[in-house]
């Protein structure tokens, strides 16, 4: 009979089956889909001040309220559409990042209009190509660091808004501009 080894996972996803699943298929994969960066941007900055597993669990109703994250189209949602989403318990009903979404896919086309994409512009913060680090532990993992400043204080001065350091650097991992798994995990590749 063979023996099954099971698989060493960093330790924050261990939680429930979705977070294990969200770290075995998307946390750390490069994205280079506009779209995708545009949802992350609006989970993330909805995430702020709470878990992450709470927005991954209201995330099939922030497809639903936000035209499955399509910036051309969040961006042109009136105030009335804000309102009637505020009313959606399928999502973290807090005014000013309902709201947010809204500016910040205006100010997402714009970004896309100067660089060709948000791609080009984003991945411009890591010279193109992801910071690989080597953790051993969950303790040595930042919350910030000075690429994630450095998009942060750009984002803001385009106007976007919830997009803090913290939220910046939350995105890079998620992205896979930076790779924060732990080395023992058996999604780290160098």
């Amino acid at each position: 009979m063979k023996e099954t080894k099971e698989k060493f996972r960093c330790p924050w996803c261990l939680k429930f089956e979705q977070y294990i699943q969200y770290h075995d298929e998307e946390w750390g994969v490069q994205v280079h889909d506009d779209r995708v960066h545009f949802e992350f941007l609006t989970l993330e900055g909805a995430q702020a001040g709470l878990s992450w597993s709470i927005i991954l669990k209201k995330r099939e109703g922030y497809r639903k309220a936000f035209a499955d994250f399509d910036p051309a189209k969040v961006a042109r949602f009136s105030e009335k559409k804000l309102e009637k989403i505020l009313l959606d318990p399928g999502i973290v009903r807090n005014r000013l990042k309902v709201f947010a979404a809204v500016n910040n896919a205006k100010r997402f086309i714009e970004v896309q209009k100067e660089f060709g994409s948000f791609d080009n512009y984003i991945w411009g913060f890591v010279k193109g190509k992801p910071i690989v680090n080597k953790w051993k532990d969950l303790a040595q993992v930042p919350a910030t660091t000075k690429e994630s400043d450095a998009l942060s204080k750009d984002l803001i001065k385009r106007g976007f808004k919830f997009v803090g350091s913290t939220v910046i650097y939350a995105h890079m991992q998620a992205c896979g501009l930076v790779n924060d798994h732990l080395v023992d995990c058996w999604r780290y590749r160098v």
